[in-house]
């Protein structure tokens, strides 16, 4: 197996942002959008009809999907497969595991990446935002995110042994980062 890269951030960080430009600087990565793939295997199920209403599903459902798109990316032998998640998705529930421990295990990540910005910039990217609903938001409960989102990673980094790193995506600097995450990669594939 090559790298397995999963890429994660909150909602409006510009992680996709990132991983593309990641995918697109790797000779033979592969890009793996855990979403799309729920998004894929959720409407041939019937159970959704488009990607926001993935996290209102009731979180065992939620769970069924995840552990179809584990088995599917853990298949791909691609040699840089890049997952584009979450850490987590707030539900009517509260905040859910986007990586429960099954689920990352069974995609053996070489590294976890967390993106990250700071909560004012998160918030403009999400109010600018007019392809997506967000649920209404504060700097505060932004940055109450960012921590959860660090807490998720280290618990994921400690069931699958995988090195984390952090990559600041200052706004109008996406390029930047991108090229700072590759070199990591690059560096780990020698």
């Amino acid at each position: 197996m090559g790298l397995r890269v999963i890429i994660v951030g909150v909602p409006g960080v510009g992680k996709s942002t990132i991983v593309s430009k990641v995918v697109s600087s790797i000779s033979g990565a592969r890009l793996a959008n855990f979403g799309t793939i729920m998004l894929e295997v959720g409407k041939a199920r019937r159970l959704i009809r488009d990607r926001d209403e993935i996290r209102k599903l009731p979180v065992v459902k939620q769970r069924q999907l995840q552990k179809v798109v584990a088995s599917r990316i853990a298949r791909m032998k691609d040699s840089v497969v890049v997952v584009d998640t979450h850490l987590f998705i707030k539900t009517p529930e509260g905040f859910w595991p986007g990586l429960p421990f099954e689920v990352v295990r069974a995609m053996n990540p070489t590294h976890l990446v967390l993106v990250e910005a700071t909560p004012e910039e998160i918030l403009m990217r999400r109010t600018s935002d007019a392809s997506r609903y967000r649920d209404a938001t504060t700097i505060e409960s932004l940055a109450e995110e960012l921590g959860l989102a660090k807490s998720f990673l280290a618990a994921s980094s400690s069931v699958t042994g995988a090195p984390v790193s952090f990559v600041r995506n200052s706004q109008g600097k996406a390029d930047e980062a991108a090229m700072r995450l590759v070199k990591v990669l690059e560096a780990a594939s020698r």
